[in-house]
């Protein structure tokens, strides 16, 4: 490996833009060696000023490129299947932006992919593992000193969605976050999931089923509520409160800049997640960076990518039906026990 390790960025929109100039402004070890985006112009801009960086529109072109090391991923969901089995022919390490694969069947096939090579290539982008308050609430769950987990219930608020949002994806593209951390903050597998459906928001485009509520079960008791809402209009908004057998714990309040003026205050509100979790971005790059350099995978990978997709999958159809519905995943590899 060179010295500074050579990673193909695939996707040069919003998140990839910020994914290049993280690479190449913030992170330390690493540099972008390509970018691949279908829209030629789109990918320049985003590379900038950065230098030695070759620019395809084809992403097998990219992680042929001299240098590339590895890949992260951060094109629409429905290409990252593709993707990712190219990673994984070549040998390359993958950080791959949620959802990994946006059905579970696609996600298996990633899943039964790794396996068969016998080793881990793939982290998924489930930033919110390195935000400092999921991380001292998973301390504090992890530590016992507030009993056992009874109840999380979740917040998750945008400003809006984009034209293509449909109400599924409420479930499948933003609750997917939800649904990881509740994983991971509880150490317990999700098991049923029921949707409850308010009358929709005047702010909502027509025809979207916005906000949800969502009601998960889990192997070891405990119940997750989630409340989506795509189309708040004041800001973004995330927040986690933990109920347990001895007190409760809550992240998401923490404030920002207060602005005193003219009789009155105003606090500001983040208006997307790239403002809300931007350390938490930073530190999931370093330490995939940092992991990848010594030929390690340390956080959440291709199986959590799949949990995620095939309980969204039974919320989706929970939404549907209106009904609890079970969620009922495939058999995990040997692979994926120590994860």
């Amino acid at each position: 490996m060179s010295e500074l390790l050579g990673v193909a960025v695939l996707g040069a929109g919003h998140m990839g833009a910020d994914h290049v100039r993280r690479l190449d402004r913030v992170v330390s070890g690493a540099r972008v060696a390509a970018v691949a985006d279908p829209d030629v112009e789109r990918a320049k801009a985003a590379v900038g000023a950065a230098d030695g960086v070759v620019v395809h529109t084809d992403v097998e072109a990219a992680l042929d490129a001299p240098g590339v090391e590895a890949v992260l991923i951060a094109s629409p969901g429905e290409a990252h299947e593709e993707a990712l089995l190219a990673a994984f022919a070549r040998g390359l390490p993958v950080l791959c932006e949620k959802p990994m694969v946006p059905d579970s069947a696609g996600a298996l096939r990633v899943v039964e992919a790794e396996a068969r090579l016998g080793r881990r290539l793939a982290q998924i982008g489930f930033m919110r593992r390195y935000d400092a308050e999921y991380r001292q609430l998973k301390s504090l769950l992890d530590g016992g000193r507030l009993g056992r987990p009874l109840m999380l219930h979740c917040v998750h608020r945008n400003v809006s969605s984009p034209p293509h949002f449909t109400s599924s994806m409420l479930v499948t593209s933003s609750v997917s976050h939800e649904i990881d951390a509740a994983r991971w903050l509880l150490g317990q597998e999700l098991t049923a999931v029921t949707v409850l459906r308010p009358r929709p928001s005047a702010g909502a485009p027509e025809g979207l089923l916005d906000p949800q509520l969502l009601l998960f079960e889990t192997d070891g008791g405990a119940l997750v509520d989630v409340e989506i809402f795509v189309n708040c209009g004041f800001g973004y908004e995330v927040r986690c409160e933990a109920v347990c057998e001895a007190g409760s714990a809550r992240i998401g309040d923490a404030r920002s800049m207060v602005v005193t003026a003219a009789g009155g205050a105003r606090e500001e509100v983040p208006q997307d997640y790239l403002a809300r979790f931007s350390d938490a971005y930073d530190r999931e790059v370093q330490s995939w960076v940092d992991a990848t350099r010594q030929g390690r995978v340390t956080g959440p990978g291709a199986w959590d990518g799949y949990a995620a997709s095939v309980v969204a999958e039974a919320g989706v159809r929970a939404l549907e039906t209106g009904s609890r519905t079970p969620v009922d995943p495939a058999p995990r590899p040997a692979l994926y026990d120590a994860s």
